[in-house]
């Protein structure tokens, strides 16, 4: 298990940082543009929806092979890894506000539940600081745009 007190990788950094560039440049657009904000709205919401649900599918990955779970842990990791997808799914279909309100409680749903699957898991110790600062980034963006729908 030496991987776990590795430094987190470069390519981990980019793609997570670079997955923050879509709720950073929409949410910008919502102000920047407000002829189209419900283009911009739209689409925010259609990526925070993907999103949540990739986020969700790490909890699947985990359950596959992380080796310190017990079978009740990780049938939870397996039920909760489609849970994401469900809250996801609607929002594609609601108004603006309701939608991104939402997303936010899943959001902040799914790292709840990273920071009770971390330890057991054994998760390398980059990752809860990462999914923090992601999340945090996401969720101030799509409140932005449930703000701007109000």
């Amino acid at each position: 298990m030496s991987e776990i007190n590795l430094s987190r990788p470069a390519v981990v950094t980019w793609l997570g940082y670079g997955g923050l560039l879509p709720f950073i440049g929409l949410a910008i657009l919502l102000f920047a543009d407000p002829a189209h904000a419900p283009l911009w709205s739209d689409a925010l919401i259609g990526y925070g929806a993907v999103i949540l649900s990739f986020v969700g599918a790490l909890h699947w990955g985990v359950a596959m092979i992380a080796p310190g779970l017990d079978a009740a842990l990780r049938r939870r990791a397996f039920v909760w890894s489609v849970m994401p997808a469900l809250f996801a799914w609607p929002t594609t279909m609601l108004a603006s506000t309701l939608a991104s309100l939402i997303l936010v409680g899943g959001f902040l749903l799914h790292l709840l539940q990273d920071l009770r699957l971390a330890t057991p898991a054994q998760l390398p110790a980059w990752y809860l600081p990462l999914r923090k600062q992601l999340t945090l980034v996401a969720c101030v963006c799509l409140l932005s745009n449930a703000w701007v729908g109000s």
